[in-house]
Formats: structure tokens, C-alpha cells, sequence
């Protein structure tokens, strides 16, 4: 029987922003960790992934661009190392997890599926993946747990309804991508995170919310009043992430 979707507090943080497991550092002027509605993980892949051999982080006015390569031990020994921590957490878990093969996403799915305290898994997705691929993971993956499909801006309203209708219990704004040039002259392509992306996001937030999308709200989230013009919008919950950590202090890899 599938589980519902409940968030018991509006803001949860994003992907990539906490690390792998719940610690109470401060979150600014959101309050402690008791303040979350749901702790999501760093994305985790089926196999190991190594750090990018050139990270960067390249400030622009309003934000910064960074690539990781979003290194992470892979599923299982993710699993060995945090399923107890977890489960041992106060607030709820929603692990994310990287989903370009469905075949591999399945596993992973069921295997979540008997982890105590997961209330959820979040899917994310390789740039440019077409859009049969994303619904063959809804196809695969439906079951107990509920999922969380996180789409581009440019998916968010062209493919966001076919999940829902499909059986997905939200959907959640990626963060957007971008190129820009560091300080060698190269060209590094990466996400794109601060304040400057408020305005797009809440404007596709809002789209999305009026043809009756469960949209989780995220881009550019830097404040309270942030988080309560989402949720006035139609968001079912809002991430913040850039507001958890600096290009000076990046976000953390492990526990």
C-alpha cells in the first residue's frame, strides 16, 4: 500500500546542502534542525562516484555556479554506513537518489522501502535525459514509498503532469544549470544556486501550483518571507539550500 506524502513543517533543505545524515548545526535565520519538516540527503548513485577532477565554485552576482561531480560511496555502503543513523533520526528522511538507469533506481527503491524513518525517496536527474527515460522510473519505481521527481525548469510543466497522473507525489524544482568562465579562462558547466534565482523559481512554482502540481518550491530561497510566498504560491513544502552554506564553506560530503 503506498504511503502518503506529509510534510508536519514547510521547509525541508535540498539535496547536496546537509550531508548524508541529520546534524544540528545552525540554519541561519530558520532556527535549528528541529525547525526541518524532513532531512534529504546528498544524492546518492547505484555505484561510487569520485569528486570531479576540477571542482569549482564561481561566484556571479546574486549566486555562484558550483561543480562537484557529486561524489558519494555509492547505494549500498551509503546504506551500511547511515541506515542506522537514519533511523535514529528526529525528523524524517527523504533519500535522493541519482535515477539516469531505472533499472538500477528500482533496486535501490525497494530496497528503501524496508529502511525505517525513510518517508520518501527523491529522484534526480542527469542534464538533457529524455523524457521516456524519467517515466520508465516512475513505471519502475512505484510502489510503497512515495516519490519525488526533481525536473528542470523546462520539465517542471511539460512533463510534470504525466508523473503526477501517473502515480509521483510531488514534484521538486532542480536547481538550474549554467556555464560561466573561472578565473583560467575555462569553461565549467555546473548548477547554479542565490538569491538571484528567487524570482524564475517562484514564478515556475506558481505555473505549476495552478494547473494543480504538487510542486516542492526551491531556487533562490534566502529567507522566511521566501519560504511564505511559496507557500502562498500552492507549494506542499519548500527547500532552501545556498542559504545553508557559502562558496567559503561548502556543503558537506559525509556525517
Amino acid at each position: 500500500m503506498k504511503r502518503d506524502l506529509y510534510f508536519s513543517k514547510s521547509l525541508i533543505n535540498a539535496a547536496g546542502s546537509l550531508g548524508f545524515v541529520p546534524d544540528f548545526r545552525s540554519l541561519g535565520d530558520f532556527g535549528s534542525l528541529g525547525q526541518l519538516g524532513a532531512f534529504v540527503t546528498n544524492p546518492i548513485s547505484f555505484r561510487p562516484r569520485l569528486p570531479t577532477a576540477r571542482p569549482a565554485v564561481i561566484e556571479f552576482p546574486g549566486g555562484f555556479l558550483m561543480h562537484t561531480g557529486l561524489p558519494n560511496p555509492g547505494f549500498h555502503a551509503a546504506l551500511k554506513k547511515y541506515s542506522a543513523k537514519w533511523n535514529r533520526a528526529d525528523i524524517p528522511i527523504i533519500v535522493h537518489l541519482m535515477a539516469d538507469r531505472p533499472e538500477e533506481t528500482q533496486k535501490m527503491t525497494r530496497e528503501l522501502e524496508t529502511v525505517e524513518n525513510v518517508m520518501a525517496v527523491q529522484l534526480g536527474f542527469a542534464p538533457l535525459l529524455a523524457d521516456d527515460i524519467i517515466l520508465l522510473n516512475l513505471e519502475m519505481c512505484l510502489g510503497e514509498i512515495p516519490l519525488i521527481f526533481v525536473l528542470p525548469h523546462e520539465q517542471v510543466l511539460t512533463l510534470g503532469r504525466q508523473l503526477a497522473d501517473g502515480g509521483a507525489s510531488a514534484i521538486s524544482i532542480a536547481a538550474p544549470r549554467g556555464a560561466l568562465r573561472d578565473k583560467n579562462g575555462n569553461l565549467v558547466t555546473g548548477r547554479m544556486y542565490g538569491q538571484a534565482l528567487f524570482p524564475r523559481s517562484l514564478d515556475i512554482l506558481r505555473s505549476a501550483a495552478m494547473i494543480g502540481l504538487p510542486v516542492i518550491g526551491s531556487g533562490g530561497v534566502w529567507s522566511r518571507a521566501d519560504v511564505e510566498s511559496m507557500l502562498e504560491a500552492g507549494a506542499i513544502a519548500v527547500e532552501t539550500d545556498a542559504r545553508l552554506w557559502t562558496p567559503s564553506q561548502p556543503p558537506p560530503k559525509s556525517d
